[in-house]
Parts: structure tokens; sequence; C-alpha cells
């Protein structure tokens, strides 16, 4: 995850599931540079519940298909 998608993602959390600055400050510190675990260390520590978590995984999902993410490049 690059880091225009990261802070797309952490603009959704605090907007949309209404995810407090410090418990997704707590799970960037702990992700140690794996940007794509962000939902999963905020599940982890019970800042959002399995509901949310997969309202974010869908939310990601839409945002790389918008995106073109995985879209084979043109032959």
């Amino acid at each position: 995850m690059n880091y225009s998608a990261q802070t797309k993602l952490i603009r959704y959390l605090r907007e949309e599931l209404l995810i407090p600055a410090d418990a997704i400050s707590l799970a960037i510190r702990q992700q140690h540079n794996l940007s794509s675990q962000l939902p999963i260390i905020l599940w982890q520590f019970g800042f959002i519940t399995i509901q949310q978590l997969d309202q974010v995984f869908e939310w990601l999902e839409q945002t790389e298909s918008l995106n073109g993410v995985g879209a084979s490049p043109a032959t």
C-alpha cells in the first residue's frame, strides 16, 4: 500500500468508522511497515469490530478496483 492509499484508508477509518486518532496511531506503530495489516491490527487491539473489519476490507477492495490495482497491463 502506497502513502496515498494509506492516507485514504486512515481518512476512511476516522471519518466513516469514527476510529480515534490515537487508536490508528498505535496500530501504525505496531504494523512494522506492513500497511496492509493496519485493519487487522486495529481489530486485534479491539479498536474495531469484526463487522467494521469486513467494512474496511470491502472499502479497500472497491478503492483498489477503482484505481485499477491488480489489473492486467495493456498489451
